[in-house]
Order: C-alpha cells, then sequence, then structure tokens
C-alpha cells in the first residue's frame, strides 16, 4: 500500500522527481567515472610494483624519513639522502623464515651512478641483487636478450627502453658481452666500476622511473656504494684491490701510483686500467657471503592479508631497529601521488555532495509544501509518524537508486566510448598510472556498488529535514487549504 502511494506520488511531482533524479544521476556519474579512473590506475600501478619491483613489503632500517628503494620520498632530501644498510640482515632473515604467508623473500642494495656505454653516459638506478631469489620473484621482469644474471658473476642487465636510446644517441645497439663503465663520488672519494652486459630486459609494466633501472650483482653496487663488504675468512682483498678502491680519480692516473701498483713490466695506462677492470674474478666472488644490504623484498601469497602481516612482523623486528612498509611507500613519490590524487578528488566529490544535498532538501521541502493538504489528510485518517516518514524516504531512495543506476549506466557506456577511440596518452607519468600508452579504462564493480551506496545514503541523507518538517503538519492544515 505504501509502495503504491509512494509510486503514485513521484507520478504526480514529475518535475521534482526529474529534479531530483537529474542532479543526483550527475553526482553518481562523476563518482563512477573519477573513481573508475583511479581504481584502473592503482590496480595497474600496484601491478608493476608488485610484480616487477617491489613485492607486498619491504624491509628497510627504521629512520625519521619514509624512503623507497632509491631514496628519500621527500624530494627536498632525496638529493642530500643515503640509504643505510640494514642492520642484522641474518638475524632478520631468520625471524622472516619462521613466518607463514611468504610466497618468496630477496634481498636488495641500492644504488646511483653515472653509465658510460657505446659513447653515451647518462644517469642510472643500480638494483644489486641476490640472482638466484631476485628473477623467480618479479614475473614481470621479461628477458628480451642473453640471460639473467648469475649468482657468483660480475655483470648487469639495461631495460630495452634503454638500449634504445643507447642506440639513438650512441648510433650502435648495445651488445651482450659490451662493457658497462659505472663511476660514482661521495666523501669517500670516486668510485668506478666496468662489468659485462649479460642481458636486456623489460618490464611488463614499466612504472615511471623503471626504465632507469640497471640490475646488477650486489657487489658492484657496493663498491659503487662504498660499503664495505662483508666475505668469508679466506677471502681477502688483494693489497692492488685495496688501493685502487681508496685512491680518488687523480691520483689514479699519477706516477706515483702506477709505481705502487706491483706490475713493473706493465706500462699503466688508460686502456690497462680498463682491463683491469673488466676482470670478473668469478672465482673470488663465487666465495662472498653475507654482505651488506639495503633492503629485504617480500611477496605474500595471495590469501595473505599485507596490511596485517606488517603489523605483526613489525612488533616482532622492533628489536632489530628495522621496519616493514608496504608497495606503496617502496615505489615512492608516483605510488603515493596517486593515492593523494585520490583523496583531493574524492574530497572535492564531498563538497560537490554538500551542495548537492543543500539543492535537493529545497526541491523536496518544495514538494512537501505543494502536497501539504494531502499530508494533512493522511494525519486526519490516523497516519502515524512513522508512516509520513516512511513515505518521504522511499520516495527518495527510490529515486536516488533510479539516479544511480541511470548515473553507472551512463559512466559504463563512456568508458566504452573512450576505449573505442583509442585515446594515446602524451604524458610518462600518466602513461605509467594507466599501464600502457592508449587510454584503456574498464568497468569495476567495487565502484559501481561504492556508487549506488552514495546514491541511497543521498536519499536518506536529504530525507531527515524534510521528514521532520512534514510530521509536524497537523490535520487543521488540511482543512485550511479546502
Amino acid at each position: 500500500m505504501v509502495f503504491l502511494l509512494v509510486l503514485r506520488n513521484i507520478a504526480r511531482n514529475k518535475k521534482n522527481s526529474a529534479v531530483i533524479i537529474l542532479l543526483v544521476a550527475v553526482i553518481t556519474f562523476l563518482f563512477f567515472i573519477g573513481n573508475s579512473v583511479i581504481a584502473r590506475s592503482n590496480l595497474g600501478i600496484h601491478q608493476a610494483f608488485v610484480q616487477s619491483l617491489t613485492g607486498d613489503i619491504v624491509l628497510q632500517k627504521k629512520t625519521d624519513i619514509t624512503m623507497n628503494l632509491f631514496g628519500a620520498n621527500t624530494p627536498i632530501i632525496d638529493d642530500f639522502f643515503s640509504i643505510p644498510v640494514l642492520p642484522a640482515h641474518d638475524a632478520v632473515m631468520e625471524i622472516i623464515k619462521g613466518e607463514e604467508g611468504i610466497y618468496g623473500v630477496t634481498s636488495q642494495v641500492s644504488g646511483r651512478a653515472f653509465l658510460d656505454m657505446l659513447g653515451v653516459r647518462e644517469p642510472v638506478l643500480l638494483c644489486g641483487v641476490d640472482a638466484q631469489t631476485y628473477f623467480p620473484l618479479f614475473p614481470g621482469i621479461i628477458l628480451e636478450e642473453g640471460r639473467f644474471l648469475h649468482n657468483g658473476e660480475y655483470g648487469a642487465m639495461i631495460t630495452s627502453e634503454r638500449a634504445q636510446r643507447i642506440e639513438r644517441r650512441g648510433e650502435q645497439y648495445p651488445q651482450i658481452g659490451d662493457p658497462l663503465l659505472f663511476t660514482s663520488g661521495g666523501t669517500l672519494g670516486f668510485k668506478i666500476r666496468e662489468v659485462p652486459l649479460v642481458g636486456i630486459f623489460s618490464y611488463q609494466n614499466p612504472g615511471l622511473f623503471m626504465n632507469e633501472i640497471v640490475i646488477a650483482d650486489p657487489q658492484t653496487v657496493r663498491a659503487l656504494n662504498s660499503i664495505q663488504v662483508a666475505t668469508s675468512p679466506e677471502i681477502e682483498l688483494s693489497g692492488n684491490t685495496v688501493l685502487l678502491f681508496e685512491t680518488g680519480i687523480d691520483d689514479i692516473f699519477s706516477m706515483d701510483f702506477s709505481l705502487e701498483y706491483d706490475q713493473p713490466d706493465v706500462e699503466f695506462s688508460a686502456d690497462f686500467l680498463r682491463a683491469w677492470l673488466s676482470e670478473t674474478r668469478t672465482e673470488q666472488n663465487a666465495g662472498v657471503k653475507g654482505g651488506d644490504w639495503n633492503f629485504i623484498i617480500l611477496r605474500l601469497k595471495n590469501n595473505i592479508s599485507s596490511s596485517l602481516f606488517i603489523k605483526s612482523i613489525n612488533s616482532k623486528l622492533e628489536a632489530s631497529s628495522v621496519a616493514a612498509v608496504d608497495w606503496r611507500v617502496a615505489a615512492g613519490i608516483s605510488a603515493i601521488m596517486l593515492l593523494l590524487i585520490q583523496v583531493l578528488f574524492n574530497t572535492g566529490m564531498f563538497l560537490v555532495c554538500v551542495a548537492g544535498v543543500i539543492t535537493l532538501i529545497n526541491v523536496i521541502l518544495i514538494s512537501v509544501f505543494r502536497r501539504t493538504r494531502e499530508i494533512g489528510t493522511l494525519r486526519a485518517i490516523g497516519a502515524s509518524d512513522f508512516y509520513i516518514r516512511s513515505l518521504i524516504i522511499q520516495e527518495n531512495i527510490l529515486l536516488t537508486i533510479i539516479a544511480g543506476s541511470i548515473g553507472i549506466l551512463g559512466g559504463a557506456f563512456f568508458l566504452k566510448w573512450v576505449n573505442s577511440i583509442g585515446l594515446e596518452i602524451p604524458n610518462e607519468l600518466i602513461i605509467s598510472l594507466l599501464g600502457g600508452q592508449v587510454l584503456s579504462l574498464g568497468f569495476i564493480p567495487q565502484v559501481a556498488v561504492s556508487s549506488i551506496i552514495l546514491a541511497v545514503a543521498l536519499g536518506i541523507i536529504v530525507s531527515v529535514y524534510p521528514m521532520e518538517f512534514t510530521v509536524r503538519i497537523q490535520p487543521i492544515e488540511a482543512v485550511r487549504q479546502g
């Protein structure tokens, strides 16, 4: 009976009903489209980093500054920030091994340097990895040429995008076995290291900076970072090796350095230095174990909550000065910025909803004024306050459900139209967020459900004041209006 009366009232107040439907449909449409784009971006960037670089959780030294895998998350500090070494690496690994729900674990030492290759010099981000555990953990790393780096060897891998860039600038495409010369400088002096190119790879879904990454053996990155290497007792660095790493760039080419180097029959020159740096000494490196790392990276099984795991593991690592962070913090500014965009967008939508609620309340009140006679008559024949309230709220909820459905349907058609035109994205940041150069947006059921909930919530909110106003209408009002 009440529902039939609701339908009759909606039909009799076509103009007011149309205004309510139109306004709520527009709000729902905007909410659905915006959050669909953000959710699609969030899904793409999550897959990009979790499957290729950060894993689900990263363990790092506890500091006052949040940091990603290559530096500080605060741009102003980043240029002066040095990634600290992870304390008690082996002890932390023992704790991790006792945890359930972990799919895989690997370690990484990070750095920055300049790469010289085929006459091209450019800055790079260095990932010094435990090759045995690193590559199986990240299916998003796709081998294009050569092979993956092996444990116990000196070498590096570059992305196919970098290889193409080197070809454009140096007019020669990098070949497997070509030398890569890394240089870095710091408070402890100038460091130089040369390793062979063992492979060219690509990321299945590269993030904003991922094409700038070079994957290398950890010993090379440690040397460039001036990190002391932990070795087994029987491994010792020769005096010549120590001499090279402790000598400044100006001293390397001096006569004194050439006299100190213990090979008087060999003339010291730039070619000699290059040859010396090119020696891989694989058999020596194979004995190196432990060492210093910046991060431990974890991949969790599909049914494990990363937030609950972080809370649990942080309580166990508190004494070790080690903290666990999620993939978004480890990925850095691009992933954090997407979260900020989501917050800003929904804050804007909240303000739009506030303005919409004020407008809708006024429209509903006008409708109530016009129906004073009808409502007064209902009160006169015994209609309770609950009956009157249910009449108003059912009308508004039904109207907002219809409006929400129209908004979602319109948003779905809009997404389909955008996908059909094949819009190319010119901005690199947006490409990294959406996971491709061609704009492709999908229908996300969770966002559709959220949009319907928003519409219903609006219907309930805008009914509160009109309901209270309606129940105050007395039967005498109906008599006065004839």
